[in-house]
């Protein structure tokens, strides 16, 4: 397996080196250069793997045999071993249309872990096998942060460095973030909103003399490796409920940055057979103005209850495009050129038809978000945390008889009390999340200003 970039200008790469690329050199996004499919009776084979076991296997078909197997299974077991479940991400069964995949159970509370614990190992297994040094630049809109400082604090030949919005992160957040107080971790709390930070980071991967030069390496869904660890939930969940006669499955995900999205997009053109993929925003709803009319622009920014899908420009969308346009770079690039000029992009004709065939969306409001979450503790003593809220309230919306839905809860609700304390809910914290409430704590606030970043970055990085 090889991987190139969407923009057609990157020579084909190996697994290793498009890890380390990060954000193609070419502006692009690296993807395989084909998209291995899995049989229905592999999938069958596959129904009675842990979740461990699975990983390995889906692995095993994009990384060229360029990690030794035994390598690859330490730093599996090792990225899962801290997880809170023995499943990793186990399915609760709400009631008969409905499942929760639990991706929460990981060190950090969040999604994220699934993948970034795995990225952890692997960045430090890299910087050992081949003497590499790997500083690792990222911004998060509140989740993606905290799980990767979790992931590579303390280990050697590593340092991290992670842009967030100044005060447009929650507490709990802001917290697992900066009371870290390792030495190769450095917080810069930005004067600004996500998509500030995110445009400042692709703007120095982008600069080839500068990444260069500071070793820079990608922590965000921009690098392939995030995404691909992400199906391997997909697949765990679908797997888990696929016997279930013969009712069509499918799922409802929380999405600001397309990355999780995506990542069903990939399992489906692996073989995996979702019926619905169902995008679940909130009122920064360009994901879902594009699904409902074929355009694609960034509007403007509202902070909500789900602040880690505040979020207008999407980085995994061209990866989708890049799919919707068959593969081809050189239009892919004629559209992205035509969304720095204008500001956006449509699709119509055939292209905006495949898109609705793609996806379903829905933008959820703040209001009916908390009426989600008082709605399910009530009738279901479950509690969630708003992005999932929004992931139900897509359920809700999408799901037609016969089908089950499986929504991801991305996010501990303990994570969000600022949200859960408005439905009148009181929540007991687990005791690590109550235990940060004591820590003092460790940033650099800074103005949106890209050479302020780079100056804090030039002395961190050495």
């Amino acid at each position: 397996m090889e991987y190139i970039s969407t923009r057609g200008n990157v020579e084909a790469r190996g697994f290793i080196d498009t890890v380390l690329m990060g954000l193609a050199d070419d502006g692009g996004l690296m993807v395989p250069v084909q998209i291995p499919v899995i049989s229905p009776d592999m999938l069958e084979e596959w129904r009675k793997l842990s979740f461990q076991e699975l990983f390995l296997e889906i692995f095993s078909h994009y990384t060229n045999d360029e990690i030794p197997y035994d390598d690859l299974k330490e730093m599996v077991y090792t990225s899962y071993g801290n997880f809170r479940a023995p499943e990793v991400t186990p399915l609760h069964k709400v009631n008969d249309s409905l499942y929760v995949l639990e991706l929460f159970h990981g060190p950090t509370f969040a999604f994220k872990d699934v993948a970034l614990q795995f990225m952890g190992e692997l960045y430090s297994y890299i910087a050992k096998v081949r003497g590499e040094i790997i500083h690792i630049l990222g911004a998060t809109s509140g989740d993606t942060g905290a799980a990767a400082i979790q992931g590579v604090r303390g280990k050697e030949g590593i340092k991290i460095c992670i842009l967030h919005p100044h005060n447009k992160v929650s507490k709990v957040q802001e917290l697992q973030m900066t009371t870290v107080d390792d030495s190769n971790v450095l917080n810069l709390s930005v004067e600004g909103n996500f998509d500030d930070c995110q445009k400042v980071i692709k703007e120095l991967f982008a600069d080839l003399d500068f990444k260069g030069k500071y070793h820079l390496r990608a922590i965000n869904s921009i690098n392939f490796v995030r995404i691909l660890a992400q199906t391997v939930y997909y697949f765990y969940a679908y797997l888990q409920i696929g016997n279930s006669g013969s009712k069509k499955i499918n799922i409802s995900v929380p999405s600001g940055n397309f990355g999780n999205i995506f990542s069903g997009f990939l399992a489906q053109k692996m073989g995996l057979p979702i019926n619905k993929l169902i995008i679940a925003t909130n009122e920064n709803n360009i994901l879902e103005r594009f699904v409902l009319t074929g355009e694609y622009k960034p509007g403007g920014f509202t902070s909500t209850y789900s602040p880690s899908m505040d979020i207008q420009v999407a980085s995994n969308f061209e990866r989708y495009l890049y799919y919707l346009l068959d593969e081809d770079a050189v239009k892919l690039s004629e559209y992205m050129a035509g969304l720095a000029a204008d500001g956006k992009i449509t699709v119509d004709g055939e292209l905006f038809a495949r898109v609705q065939a793609d996806f379903a969306a829905l933008g959820v409001k703040n209001q009916q978000c908390l009426d989600i979450i008082g709605k399910y503790q009530q009738e279901y003593s479950y509690l969630l945390d708003p992005h999932t809220a929004c992931g139900i309230a897509a359920y809700e919306a999408f799901g037609g008889p016969d089908e089950v839905t499986v929504t991801f809860a991305t996010a501990h609700p303990a994570k969000f009390d600022e949200a859960i304390a408005l439905t009148g809910i009181k929540q007991e914290f687990p005791a690590p999340i109550s235990a940060l409430f004591e820590m003092p704590q460790h940033m650099t606030v800074v103005e949106h200003d890209k050479a302020a970043i780079v100056r804090e970055l030039q002395a961190f990085y050495g």
